[in-house]
């Protein structure tokens, strides 16, 4: 199926921990720099961009000179009170470097639980995009239980497309798409290229664990996009290791996995 994303124009990017980190642990500040400048690249196209960062309990890691991330809930949310605000510097110099501002939002789940909360977030992000401010969001690790946690931010981002009335997500990970199987462990992995029966379940290996710092997997990434998919929201799964990678989903190239998004139930 061809892919065309040329009238999205409002788009979330969602980047996992696996995405700003590299394989020791510490922060990525290469791929950091390069996303902000794409995002920024995107808002000087006249797109609107809101950004769902995982990476603060490992931004709180980074900064105390941790080995890794603690074991107890506690130790993990005292993580990430010290990595939001260290991950919020980062992305603030890096956006202004573009010549653009960020703008924080830390969400749990009772918020989509209230309605009106959740017209509270809405209007706030509008208000956000109409000053060309770029939404950083992110689950509130520092005080989420599991009352009102969303688990990961993959479901999240999802969450938030749908909010927003988003044209497309675009979720940035360690692998290049949704594979029949684990491409870590099997050389015969095939990559799925399109998803376009969102009834049928996806033939592939859900038991794929995240990276250490890291609390989603594949199966979060699957539901979020055919829950984004079913809302009429094209969504792509796809490897924030190809640095021009965002380019060449927004450009129709068949890189990572589609889920094409139902237009009947579009905004």
């Amino acid at each position: 199926m061809n892919r065309d994303f040329s009238a999205a124009n409002r788009i979330v990017v969602k980047v996992g921990t696996s995405a700003l980190t590299y394989e020791t642990g510490k922060l990525n500040f290469y791929r950091i720099d390069r996303l902000a400048r794409d995002l920024c690249d995107l808002k000087n196209r006249g797109k609107e961009v809101l950004l769902v960062s995982s990476g603060a309990i490992a931004a709180g890691v980074n900064r105390l000179h941790l080995p890794q991330k603690p074991d107890t809930v506690s130790g993990r949310q005292a993580m990430a009170c010290v990595g939001q605000s260290a991950l919020m510097e980062l992305y603030n110099k890096c956006f202004a470097d573009y010549g653009y501002n960020a703008g924080q939002f830390l969400l749990t789940k009772d918020v989509f639980d209230n309605a009106e909360r959740k017209k509270n977030f809405q209007n706030t992000v509008e208000e956000m995009l109409k000053y060309n401010v770029i939404p950083v969001i992110n689950e509130n690790d520092s005080i989420s239980i599991e009352e009102i946690k969303f688990g990961d931010n993959d479901n999240l981002s999802s969450l938030v497309a749908r909010l927003v009335h988003a044209d497309l997500l675009i979720l940035l990970s360690d692998i290049d798409g949704v594979y029949d199987k684990d491409p870590r462990s099997n050389a015969d992995a095939r990559l799925i290229h399109t998803v376009e029966d969102l009834s049928a379940e996806i033939k592939c290996d859900k038991s794929a664990k995240p990276g250490a710092l890291g609390t989603g997997g594949i199966y979060t990434k699957i539901t979020a996009c055919a829950d984004a998919a079913r809302n009429g929201i094209d969504a792509v799964v796809a490897n924030s290791k190809n640095m021009n990678v965002i380019y060449d989903i927004l450009e129709g190239k068949d890189v990572g996995t589609y889920f094409v998004g139902d237009k009947k139930n579009g905004r």
